[in-house]
């Protein structure tokens, strides 16, 4: 009796210990509201005049300056399902010179259909879009709630490139080149193929895609340095990863991963295998990372060039200290803020941060 109790209680300890996050907190920090009184603040970027405009799932485009927060008309209409729902929002490079905003949102052609991923773009004019242009759609329409993505980015060529989860289609969409979904893109700004794109001249291959053997990447960023695109996805359950964007890459989803399914029962064998690449880091247990930004400033001292990665999971901002692209120290800042949605550098070189059903705030170093 004896040694089944204590059986009992070693798998039940195991299980507790499994399933809580061991990252330490780190009390060097504390934050102020910045724009109060948001639900779920998917994305968020700002404007050279110190606005900000974000996103909310539901559809919602604000902006916010001064104090003031104000809804923006002309907003592409959202498909509100599961997971989706309006997305990521950033600005050209060349704003100033052409005012184009890049978004990503959840769309449809019939509701009883379903829906799937969409970039598009728009200029600001007042308090309104205009000169909206799709991108790209993704296809086919699903009524699946799961996996959209979405992230966009540009990097230091000016390609613009955004994620599409696996829409729930593991076994399906990611290792299949002719199929959206379970990718990372790269098109030229206006939404054309840049011939060299991987997969260019292959037959019935969805040209626009860069890399393949993706989840659902709901972080990218362009590395301040070196200028690498950098994603991390969600995995199953464990299995969250951090990646570098490497063109024509197979990540491996879902024939390799180091996560099991949401039942505790393994989908796969392989945690490597030959022509799949490797994560650069992974999360087990899994934290659910949403929103990605590298310090690249003076005003946080030692922490400059650590990556900051929101937890949804945990609800707290992960720091990770990175040397020659390895992950050697992690640590949770903001710890219980909420559920930690985006995360950006401002142009004056703090961090803030959009947390659910609390706002955006700013991270400042005690």
């Amino acid at each position: 009796m004896k040694s089944k109790l204590f059986l009992f209680f070693t798998i039940l300890s195991c299980f507790y210990a499994c399933s809580q996050d061991k990252n330490p907190v780190n009390t060097e920090n504390t934050y102020e509201v910045f724009v109060p009184d948001l639900s779920i603040p998917w994305g968020f970027t700002f404007l050279p005049d110190g606005g900000l405009l974000i996103t909310e799932k539901t559809g919602e485009l604000i902006h916010f300056k001064d104090s003031i927060k104000s809804l923006i008309s002309g907003a592409p209409e959202v498909y509100l399902r599961g997971q989706g729902g309006f997305m990521d929002i950033i600005l050209d490079p060349n704003y100033e010179e052409n005012g184009w905003i890049y978004m990503s949102y959840s769309s449809t052609n019939n509701r009883e259909e379903g829906g799937n991923t969409t970039i598009g773009r728009a200029r600001l004019n007042n308090k309104a879009l205009v000169d909206f242009e799709l991108l790209y759609k993704a296809v086919p329409n699903t009524r699946k709630g799961q996996h959209w993505g979405s992230r966009l980015a540009f990097d230091d060529e000016g390609f613009l490139y955004f994620t599409i989860g696996d829409r729930g289609l593991r076994d399906v969409n990611p290792q299949d080149l002719t199929k959206d979904g379970g990718k990372v893109y790269r098109v030229n700004p206006d939404g054309s193929i840049p011939n060299d794109n991987p997969f260019v001249g292959i037959v019935e291959a969805k040209t626009a895609i860069y890399s393949f053997g993706h989840r659902n990447p709901q972080g990218m960023v362009r590395h301040p340095k070196t200028g690498k695109i950098w994603t991390h996805e969600h995995g199953p359950k464990g299995g969250d990863e951090l990646n570098i964007v490497e063109k024509g890459k197979n990540y491996g989803w879902p024939v390799i991963s180091y996560g099991v399914n949401y039942s505790g029962t393994k989908f796969t064998e392989l945690t490597e295998k030959e022509g799949m690449m490797q994560p650069l880091y992974y999360w087990v247990p899994s934290i659910a990372p949403s929103g990605m930004a590298f310090i690249n400033s003076e005003k946080y001292g030692d922490w400059d060039e650590n990556l900051l990665v929101g937890s949804l999971k945990f609800e707290y901002l992960n720091m990770c200290t990175i040397k020659n692209n390895k992950v050697v120290k992690q640590e949770r800042l903001l710890d219980g803020i909420g559920r930690v949605r985006s995360v950006e550098q401002g142009p004056d070189g703090y961090i803030y941060v959009g947390v659910e059903n609390l706002g955006i705030v700013k991270l400042l170093r005690k």
